[in-house]
């Protein structure tokens, strides 16, 4: 069933197979895709019924990213916590860490790359703008409704800002899971929605350290010995990267399968290097060393890249 909400995720690399051919609309070889609610493509339907709009996306149909005229976020990013539930300080801190230094960064800089319809670039500035806490208010089994509820809470609340320019980020505790498929469909995932009259981007991000490790990425040994913070630290970066260049499911995109730039690179890390605990890292970012996905780079050819330039 089509999803109403844009969803952009990372999926599971051992369920994508089985998943997105489960209950699928079957294309042929010339359909045009979409992003979809979890991690894969399906068929973009309104573009179907369209002979026109479809032959010329069919033209441009390809595995590589294309701007589909939908809004970018090209200016200064500014990303909001809320940590929901039971938090540790050293967890807490090595995603605070991130937050504040992933900005400016050779890594974030692939996103300008980037360009929205008038061709202005994406800028590579993310603020860590602001944290609120949310002790369990809705339980430790949150739906997607929940989630947004969550964020709207906060803002209402006056915790955080109603900002248009915002990238919020619903981070779960080690006993708390989304039932829409956290584990066994994704890791994490975006969206937006009208909060306010404001259309608010908003990411959830699951722990995955006592619930699926070897799913979602918390390996041990990890470079800051937090697994789970570890292991969300490469998932919200994918998320921002993706919520940066496609926060609203229709900019960019590959029209074969429905992937935004984090999906195209998830999993891969390129060249890592060993931290005296025995973990991999590839970045760092302040003081501390992060094992971090790769993003895809549009320049100088659309493919996975640690860096830009």
């Amino acid at each position: 069933m089509k999803l109403n909400r844009k969803l952009v995720v990372l999926a599971l690399s051992c369920a994508y197979a089985s998943v997105a051919l489960a209950g699928a609309v079957k294309g042929s070889s010339d359909s045009v895709y979409k992003p979809t609610g979890k991690g894969w493509g399906e068929l973009d339907l309104d573009v179907q019924t369209h002979a026109q709009k479809v032959a010329t996306l069919r033209a441009q149909r390809t595995a590589n990213l294309t701007n589909q005229g939908g809004p970018v976020m090209t200016a200064p990013k500014n990303v909001y916590y809320i940590w929901y539930g039971t938090w540790d300080s050293a967890s807490q801190n090595v995603l605070t860490n991130l937050g504040n230094h992933i900005g400016g960064s050779p890594y974030f800089n692939i996103n300008t790359t980037y360009t929205d319809k008038a061709g202005t670039h994406v800028q590579n500035v993310v603020n860590y703008a602001g944290t609120a806490t949310d002790s369990g208010s809705l339980g430790t089994k949150l739906s997607d409704a929940n989630i947004e509820t969550i964020v709207a809470n906060r803002i209402n609340a006056g915790a955080l800002p109603l900002d248009a320019n915002g990238v919020y980020f619903v981070l779960t505790d080690k006993n708390t899971t989304a039932t829409s498929g956290f584990c066994t469909q994704y890791c994490g995932w975006h969206t937006n929605a009208t909060i306010n009259g404001q259309n608010i981007k908003y990411a959830f991000i699951g722990n995955p350290e006592t619930q699926c490790a070897s799913s979602c990425g918390a390996n041990t040994p990890s470079p800051n010995n937090t697994p789970g913070a570890d292991a969300m630290a490469s998932i919200i970066s994918h998320e921002l990267e993706e919520a940066t260049t496609d926060p609203d499911g229709n900019a960019w995109y590959a029209l074969s399968n429905g992937m935004e730039n984090g999906d195209k690179c998830a999993w891969n890390f390129g060249a890592t290097s060993t931290a005296s605990n025995g973990a991999a890292y590839n970045q760092t970012f302040g003081t501390m060393r992060y094992l971090i996905q790769q993003n895809w780079t549009l320049l100088p050819s659309q493919a996975c890249a640690q860096h830009y330039p």
